[in-house]
């Protein structure tokens, strides 16, 4: 028999679904879609033991690569007035920098942060990049994993007057995806004198600040927040 109009609704012949009924069944089936991938994607960053090691089944840190590229000669130019303007920064930290290493570690934070660009293939935002990863498609681009390739690569320099920090932010913050970065600092200052070198943010884009500058995230030093988190775990069991 045909359905008959009841407001804005249909009323379905028997065995049959209403419209409003459909609409129902379609919002959940989204519901049931979407969320496996929000709660992938928000997995993000935090994925560290509390002894900082690399949670189980992430990919190990690989380097064994070489990256051609084509030079474009306009953004040749930009890319060193970028790397010029974080030599100055890491002058200004203080005096007794080395000009010489303020010079190189500009340079191999920026050089390094486009060959992880192509060793992550990163092609997408951070927080899409980061789902791939959790479900295995991309090797690696979680932030903590920038931090990581980062601080070790500016540490096989062996700066003698500079230094290098990690730390972490929203580990106290609600709804807040914990994020890590690498900072560096005057050697013998603490991170709070550094700059935040975070490729991570802008996915694949070296954004660099002064830590108490950072509008975006408030930084706490690694190693305290491994300490609270292995607290609350040893007093959970």
């Amino acid at each position: 028999p045909p359905s008959r109009q009841v407001g804005d609704d249909r009323i379905a012949p028997e065995g049959s679904i209403s419209t409003a009924g459909q609409r129902h069944v379609t919002r959940l089936w989204t519901i049931a879609c979407v969320a496996p991938l929000v709660a992938v994607m928000l997995g993000g960053c935090a994925a560290t033991t509390p002894d900082g090691r690399a949670a189980p089944g992430q990919p190990a840190d690989r380097r064994d690569f070489t990256v051609s590229t084509t030079v474009n000669e306009p953004a040749a130019i930009g890319r060193a007035a970028e790397v010029a303007a974080l030599e100055q920064a890491i002058l200004a930290l203080g005096p007794g920098v080395d000009p010489e290493e303020a010079a190189r570690a500009a340079r191999i934070a920026y050089g390094y942060t486009d060959v992880l660009v192509q060793q992550y293939r990163i092609t997408d935002p951070p927080l899409i990049h980061n789902m791939k990863v959790n479900a295995g498609l991309k090797p690696r681009g979680l932030c903590w994993h920038w931090a990581e390739d980062v601080e070790n690569r500016l540490a096989a320099e062996s700066f003698r007057t500079l230094e290098l920090h990690r730390a972490i932010a929203n580990h106290d913050v609600a709804f807040r995806i914990e994020h890590s970065t690498a900072i560096i600092s005057r050697k013998g200052d603490d991170m709070y004198a550094g700059i935040v070198l975070d490729p991570w943010r802008y996915g694949g884009e070296l954004h660099w600040v002064r830590t108490p500058a950072d509008e975006d995230y408030r930084w706490h030093p690694q190693q305290v927040v491994l300490a609270q988190k292995a607290e609350r775990l040893s007093r959970a069991n």
